[in-house]
């Protein structure tokens, strides 16, 4: 039986987190990494491969639709799918290599491959070999939520993993969930030439977004032809020749949709099962995501967990800066927790979204005032200039205060600009040190200080330049 410090379970961002930091502390430690290759859901089947592909669907894309009179529309733009899927896979292959497996070995770490289980509280299985510790960190991180549709079992159905590595080109699919993953894949195979139609059972696609926001992408996306389907109740599914079809609820009238290929994107389940979290001490709360107090800990003392498992925010940075904290606590016996509120968040179509701190609606079920302003890409100089005017920047600012609680951007280059919100929104600051700083002129980040200065003065009676 070997005997280490900490033993870290899941080979993903945040457990790769908490080795590097485990490293750095000179803690005896050990990875254990279960499911997906090493590298875990961004670099495998999430981030890296995703973005790789809405990238090379926008080079499709773009010539095809200029902005500009002067450039001719370039019909002769050619696309080959197995190019695209092979290209992909050189690209996950390399950074898989690259940023895991060279960085595992770096660490002076070992790395285990199997599914861990505790066997007692101090003690897991994995592999044919017992490991005892004095502190354990779960990072498992999720997998796909499968939702019991009636007649699912009878139709093959895509999740973003199969999705990622079809033989072909689909004529057409139909998504189920409108949330990031979802739009994601309708647009990037909405621009390889599938034909797409997106359900969702919520009143707005980005269920969980500014409804500003929301709208403002929904109206993008069906000018590319994408169709949208909201407050729809999916009642059955089935085969149909070589189709799937799906029969819903679209307030009282039914609707029925087809297509070649059934796109899952209804959320995420947590890889918590057949852990034997029992034998630990570790609740387990509703859908399996396991509970945590701010710094990391699980209801077991001597158990932390981070990233997707503990069900708070599915980003990797969040998981990666969740297992930072986790292995500094665990380690160094101090109390590190992290501010949700500041995080930025993107969605990766084209326009994207990308969001930091509370809605609209959020300030105002917690405060019951709020304030808040919108303004248009389209009054953004650098967008006129450029004929890039898709999009809308929605502040949320503190009505006593003028303290910056939430920023809500789509734009073309919406990940981007979301920085020097997260910065107002982390360190509190006003909309007038936004307004006092200076801007680079002509650019798209000028958006922020546009949106600040329309609380206080009408920006449609401005010059490019007024401070």
């Amino acid at each position: 039986m070997d005997r280490y410090d900490l033993v870290i379970i899941g080979g993903g961002a945040g457990g790769f987190a908490a080795a590097t930091r485990a490293s750095e502390l000179g803690a005896k430690a050990v990875l254990i990494n279960i499911g997906l290759p090493l590298g875990g859901t961004c670099v495998n089947v999430g981030c890296v491969p995703s973005k790789l592909l809405l990238e090379i669907g926008s080079e499709y894309y773009s010539p095809r639709h200029p902005r500009f009179r002067a450039v001719r529309n370039g019909h002769s733009a050619s696309f080959d799918f197995d190019t695209a899927m092979g290209e992909k896979d050189e690209i996950v292959s390399a950074l898989r290599k690259s940023n895991y497996i060279q960085v595992a070995e770096g660490l002076g770490i070992p790395l285990l491959e199997g599914r861990a289980k505790f066997i007692s509280p101090r003690r897991v299985e994995v592999a044919g070999k017992i490991l005892e510790a004095d502190k354990f960190i779960i990072a498992t991180g999720s997998r796909p939520r499968i939702l019991p549709f009636k007649g699912l079992d009878k139709v093959p159905f895509l999740t973003n993993r199969e999705a990622l590595s079809l033989p072909r080109l689909p004529k057409s699919m139909v998504v189920i969930g409108a949330g990031p993953l979802g739009l994601e894949f309708a647009q990037m195979y909405a621009r390889f030439g599938t034909r797409v139609t997106v359900l969702e059972r919520e009143r707005q696609i980005l269920p969980q977004g500014e409804g500003e926001v929301a709208a403002e992408l929904q109206r993008c996306l069906q000018e590319e032809g994408i169709e949208f389907y909201t407050r729809v109740d999916v009642e059955e599914i089935r085969p149909e020749a070589q189709l799937k079809i799906v029969e819903a609820k679209l307030g009282m009238p039914r609707l029925t949709v087809a297509g070649e290929e059934l796109l899952l994107a209804t959320g995420v389940t947590p890889n918590s099962d057949d852990m034997g979290l029992d034998a630990a001490g570790v609740q387990v709360g509703r859908g399996g995501f396991i509970p945590v107090n701010p710094q990391m800990q699980t209801t077991a003392p001597h158990i932390w967990a981070a990233g997707d498992v503990v069900g708070k925010t599915f980003l990797e940075t969040v998981a990666a800066k969740e297992g930072y904290i986790a292995a500094s606590n665990a380690l160094e016996g101090v109390a590190k927790s992290l501010d949700y509120d500041s995080i930025p968040r993107a969605v990766f179509t084209d326009p994207q979204v990308a969001s930091v701190g509370l809605t609209e609606e959020e300030f105002m079920r917690r405060y019951h005032v709020c304030s808040c302003r919108t303004v248009r890409i389209d009054q953004v100089p650098k967008a006129r200039a450029i004929k890039e005017t898709r999009g809308l920047v929605k502040m949320v600012v503190h009505p006593e205060t003028g303290v910056v609680v939430g920023v809500h951007i789509v734009a073309p280059m919406a990940a981007d600009l979301i920085h020097e919100a997260a910065l107002a929104v982390k360190f509190k600051l006003t909309i007038d040190d936004i307004i006092d700083t200076v801007h680079v002129f002509p650019t798209m980040s000028e958006a922020i200080k546009l949106v600040a200065q329309s609380f206080k003065r009408d920006i449609s009676r401005m010059s490019c330049c007024v401070e």
